[in-house]
């Protein structure tokens, strides 16, 4: 049998890789694609916006295609949590034409990749090309993640992280792997910042990896696919810093906290109520689904640090609970504190 063609897709927390997948299933093209997202957080926000996609409601098992591994970093939990889920899936390789790896912001391609050098993998699945988004605006204000704070995060709350690096040797690590840069945000930055910018990322690659201006991950499916560089076979071809590291102490104080409320909320106010939260706590991530009265769509929102976006992403479903469901990601969060701060702003 052919071996399933797998795209790794990576980059830094907030550049917009969920966004991205989300639009190539709903553009899937008549592909029967599997899709595993390294979430983080108690609440699967990121599989759930996936298995909303309209893919997913054509299909009778959507739960089998998108699942989520959230046992903290995909890199350094390759052998306790990918491989039986790899195992899995290529049981059924009869009723998949791809796969998608979303990695978490703080994922190193080179340790993912070569799993698929392993005997009971490689037989059967092969990785097709890696995918690095990159936030433009980032690069712009010379920072290379949108929040770092935030990533920051992210790396002291994962028990299972085996690599504490400089974001700088990060970045250059998710580089040198790539097939293909992405480049987000491009809308937030002038046109002599965006070329800039392209021309410096073009001295950092590999020479034929092009840069790729995207905008809300709107791609053609066919530009992020059919790579066929079998990428576990010239991983000596791809540096990375990393290949060796110690394992390092975690700060416990970071932590998410999940709250699930009943009532709605008028998107203006909870914005409001949640950047007073920011500015009287350390939160450096929200995401979730809002209630919002009158309105027979779900509100996405997505916060990092002060900023938040938001967007209606379907209609709430005929017997489904219409509820507001936020996780908060940053350091000694309270639940009590929050929720009723949260249940005061109604």
């Amino acid at each position: 049998m052919h071996k399933i063609p797998v795209t790794v897709i990576t980059g830094f927390l907030g550049a917009g890789k969920t966004t991205l997948v989300r639009h190539l299933l709903q553009n899937n093209e008549n592909r029967r694609i599997a899709v595993l997202v390294n979430e983080f957080g108690e609440v699967g926000i990121d599989g759930e916006l996936l298995k909303d996609c309209q893919i997913c409601e054509d299909d009778n098992n959507p739960n089998e295609n998108i699942i989520e591994l959230n046992n903290g970093c995909l890199c350094c939990t390759v052998q306790e949590e990918f491989y039986p889920t790899m195992q899995q899936l290529l049981e059924r390789r009869d009723s998949l034409d791809c796969m998608l790896i979303e990695t978490s912001g703080l994922a190193l391609p080179k340790p993912l990749v070569q799993a698929f050098r392993w005997p009971d993998i490689r037989n059967s699945a092969t990785v097709d090309g890696v995918v690095t988004v990159v936030d433009c605006q980032a690069l712009a204000f010379g920072t290379l993640v949108g929040d770092l704070d935030a990533l920051e995060a992210q790396r002291k709350a994962d028990p299972n992280l085996e690599h504490e690096t400089p974001i700088e040797e990060l970045f250059e690590d998710q580089l040198a792997c790539a097939d293909l840069v992405l480049l987000t945000k491009t809308d937030l930055v002038n046109a002599t910042e965006l070329n800039k910018i392209k021309a410096w990322l073009s001295q950092e690659l590999r020479p034929g990896v092009k840069v790729v201006s995207c905008h809300q991950g709107q791609i053609n499916p066919d530009i992020l696919l059919g790579f066929n560089a079998a990428v576990e076979d010239n991983l000596e071809t791809r540096p990375s810093h990393h290949d060796h590291e110690a394992e390092h102490d975690h700060d416990d104080d970071i932590n998410s906290v999940q709250i699930t409320l009943e009532q709605a909320y008028d998107p203006k106010t909870l914005v409001k109520t949640l950047t007073k939260l920011v500015q009287e706590n350390e939160i450096y991530r929200i995401k979730g689904f809002v209630y919002v009265p009158n309105k027979p769509m779900r509100l996405v929102l997505q916060g990092v640090g002060d900023r938040f976006d938001s967007f209606y992403d379907r209609l709430w479903r005929e017997n489904e609970t219409k509820q507001t469901r936020l996780v908060f990601i940053g350091k000694a969060l309270n639940q009590q504190t929050i929720e009723q701060l949260m249940n005061s702003s109604r």
